[in-house]
């Protein structure tokens, strides 16, 4: 069993920054891809972007490609959403999620991720 907790979000300008944190309990991270989804108001939970166990291999979705990085501390058990030059279109409730998988391999599907945390909202708005 992992345990999620999301940290970091809030209300930004457009083109500002915003760092969230994902922190896990319960198991050796390195052996889990986490991956962010997040969910706007009226739409469908959608993937932003994921990271391999080993920290190794990233994904990411088209609309932040060149925005947003994303890294893995296994010693700490934190993974990091760095997001940059954030878009009103960016807002949402941003989710962590993790999967236990090969440690190289990358998870971008919804339906492939066990567990997720309570979310955080980011909001960007003038």
């Amino acid at each position: 069993q992992v345990q999620l907790q999301e940290f970091g979000g809030g209300l930004v300008q457009p083109g500002g920054s915003l760092r969230l944190s994902c922190g896990a309990s319960g198991r050796t991270f390195g052996d889990y891809a986490v991956g962010w989804f997040r969910q706007a108001p009226g739409k469908e939970r959608e993937f932003v972007a994921a990271i391999s166990g080993s920290g190794a291999f990233t994904s990411f979705a088209d609309s932040v490609k060149g925005r947003f990085t994303i890294s893995k501390d296994n010693t700490n058990n934190m993974v990091y959403l760095q997001m940059n030059s954030l878009k009103p279109e960016d807002t949402a409730i941003y989710y962590c999620s993790a999967t236990q998988v090969f440690r190289h391999a990358v998870v971008t599907g919804f339906h492939e991720y066990h567990y997720w945390g309570q979310g955080t909202q980011v909001t960007v708005s003038s």
